[in-house]
């Protein structure tokens, strides 16, 4: 199945380089595509030259920093529009496994969404403090317990989608505007009756940088959590 990975990007130079470099080594059979806002680091540029010489990486640049989710929108519609049958969200900074990504596209054919889950069997985090850790979980459980689904991960960003599901859970209609756009995306898809598997990860903290994620971003997304239910399969 042709397949395209999208990695949202946003002052990542001192990571881009290596990502690509691992990317080519080991996953075969995928492309890449890099959606950079603009970053102030110029990660784009270093994307760019990659582009020109490496058929499997591509950079979509966007001219401002308009938030996680209308990135991810942006990189799926551009995969829609190459005809790529799988999409598959994953990160920059080396939290997400090359291992792991492997496991998902393995298990993606048999499947509408494979979700990268750290909260089953054989999932879990490294170099996480307890209060990330209870904030994270916790949140899982209150968007089972709101939104009805057994999902055991719901606010993870490591997913592989058959892009026929992203297409027919309307993603313009969106109402989340940031990280919130995980957990309503996933809902989307399981009220839409499509296969949904958890497929274990092991999610390492970021190697080099500063991460981007908060409390606060995670508290702000659930309090949407009740919005994400009127939406109409």
């Amino acid at each position: 199945m042709k397949t395209l990975i999208v990695v949202p990007t946003y002052n990542e130079r001192d990571n881009i380089t290596p990502f690509m470099d691992q990317f080519l080594t080991h996953v075969s059979g995928a492309d890449l595509l890099v959606v950079d806002d603009s970053s102030p680091d110029k990660t784009y540029e270093v994307v760019k030259e990659r582009a020109l010489v490496e058929p499997r990486v591509h950079l979509l640049l966007r001219t401002q920093k308009q938030g996680l989710g209308k990135a991810y929108a942006a990189g799926f519609q551009w995969g829609f529009d190459q005809g790529y049958e799988v999409i598959v969200q994953m990160d920059a900074d080396f939290s997400h496994r090359f291992e792991d990504l492997n496991k998902l596209l393995h298990q993606i054919p048999a499947h509408d969404l494979c979700v990268g889950s750290r909260w089953v069997s054989g999932g879990g985090t490294v170099n996480w403090g307890l209060l990330r850790k209870i904030i994270s979980r916790g949140g899982s459980f209150y968007s089972r317990l709101i939104l009805g689904f057994p999902l055991r991960d719901w606010t993870g960003g490591f997913n592989a989608w058959k892009a026929k599901t992203l297409q027919a859970i309307d993603l313009p209609s969106l109402v989340a505007e940031g990280y919130g756009f995980q957990i309503e995306m996933k809902y989307r898809a399981l009220k839409s009756g499509f296969d949904v598997k958890e497929v274990p990860i092991l999610f390492e903290e970021r190697r080099v940088g500063q991460s981007k994620m908060s409390s606060g971003i995670v508290l702000e997304a659930l309090k949407s959590v009740w919005k994400f239910r009127l939406w109409k399969a």
